[in-house]
């Protein structure tokens, strides 16, 4: 058997080389991770153990930055050696699932009990379709939720967690000035869109079909978050910045409530000591809706080995593995036994970051701003680019709506034909 994968040491030999190769096998599978460089190491393991049940089945690991990655993909795909194993981010999976590029995982997860019962309740759901094909399982998992800034609430003589959008948008607004804002969010992958669902606003009708967003209710909403940005009441890198501009805002201490995934949260606190449970007040947004930010498992439906590609699944996803990726990455993995013990962990060293994964992990039926269809991406890109200017006060709102409907309309009627 050809020597096994070797892991070069050092996360910036791994970050400079994106991959890590072996010698042509007769038999091997590929598994693809989504910006994960640094954790070559516990990987290692993984195909160790792989190499327990499969001695003869070769193992390549590659990962891509989650600018290259879909580039990748398609790539490979275009070729026809696509990935065996893959690990995709958001609603991506489905536009591959719908092109009968992902392997229905149904059967095996019904087949072996302790693969579909390691996940907590309503877990595969989030991947599951209509049909009840299930393509993708949890990797690792965020969510937005609300971070406020306790002094600056206080300041404001603000006692209560803001309730409804009216609440919000009035909290904000008494935050705002001295070079300080009420509100900022993150806006990359539709978490922004609890701002437009708790106040009634869909991104698309029950079948997916035609555009649902261009109600009065969002232009109302789409005007008064247009408003507060010019007031300063909402914080402009709200639609300007992507993931290190709105952290590195809330980080200097002049943002009074933050909407975010966790993820970022604990890359704020990295940069600001001030984070901590004596400062920071985590809940969930108005109404409870919250966007997901999370990576999951598919296997190709072109593998030659979609039993071995599974049993990788499966290790990666292990209580073993699952307990070392969130003690690693202090990140929930959504299996129902892991997930307790790293919050149990944190209730005495960080408090704050037990209350936020505790939160994070509940009520995963509130979900929104989620679309599970093929053309997610082109949606998402054809509202935001619409719509961004008029939050910025650089277009009308029911104009900048009804750009984005038609824009949206036509994506899915090519996709119906």
């Amino acid at each position: 058997m050809l020597k096994r994968l070797m892991i070069l040491a050092g996360a910036t030999a791994l970050s400079a080389l994106g991959s890590i190769s072996i010698a042509t096998a007769a038999d091997k599978i590929t598994v693809l991770t989504w910006n994960l460089p640094v954790y070559g190491e516990k990987i290692q393991g993984w195909i160790d153990d792989f190499h327990e049940i499969h001695p003869d089945i070769e193992v390549e690991w590659i990962d891509k930055k989650g600018t290259e990655w879909a580039t990748f993909f398609q790539t490979q795909l275009a070729a026809g050696t696509p990935p065996d194993v893959i690990n995709i981010q958001g609603a991506l999976w489905a536009e591959y699932a719908a092109n009968g590029q992902l392997l229905d995982l149904a059967p095996y997860l019904e087949a072996d009990p302790d693969f579909s019962g390691r996940f907590v309740e309503g877990a595969l759901d989030l991947w599951k379709t209509d049909d009840g094909e299930t393509y993708m399982v949890p990797w690792y998992f965020n969510r937005t939720l609300l971070y406020l800034n306790k002094k600056m609430l206080e300041e404001a003589g603000i006692t209560e967690p803001p309730s409804s959008f009216e609440e919000l948008m009035a909290d904000a607004d008494k935050m705002k000035g001295e070079g300080k804002t009420g509100f900022l969010t993150t806006n990359f992958d539709w978490l922004y869109w609890p701002l437009f669902k708790m106040n009634g606003v869909e991104v698309l009708n029950e079948d997916m079909t035609k555009a649902a967003f261009n109600t009065p209710e969002a232009v109302d909403t789409l005007t008064k978050l247009a408003e507060a940005t010019k007031s300063g009441a909402i914080n402009n890198i709200s639609w300007t910045g992507r993931w290190v501009e709105p952290n590195t805002a809330f980080a200097s201490g002049n943002v009074g409530m933050y909407m975010a995934p966790n993820s970022a949260l604990f890359w704020a606190a990295s940069k600001a000591d001030w984070i901590n449970a004596d400062n920071v007040e985590v809940v969930d947004a108005p109404d409870d809706w919250w966007t997901p930010n999370h990576h999951g498992w598919g296997v190709s439906a072109s593998t030659e080995h979609p039993d071995a590609a599974v049993d990788m699944v499966k290790i990666a996803t292990s209580d073993a593995w699952q307990e070392t990726m969130s003690s690693t990455f202090s990140i929930l993995t959504l299996n129902e036994t892991v997930d307790p013990k790293l919050i149990a962990k944190f209730e005495s060293e960080d408090p704050l970051k037990a209350e936020i994964l505790k939160l994070a992990g509940s009520k995963l039926d509130k979900i929104t701003g989620y679309l599970k269809s093929p053309v997610e991406a082109q949606i998402k890109d054809a509202f935001w680019t619409s719509v961004q200017p008029a939050l910025l006060g650089q277009a009308d709102p029911q104009e900048a709506l009804d750009a984005a409907e038609a824009k949206v309309n036509r994506i899915l009627a090519r996709a119906n034909n």
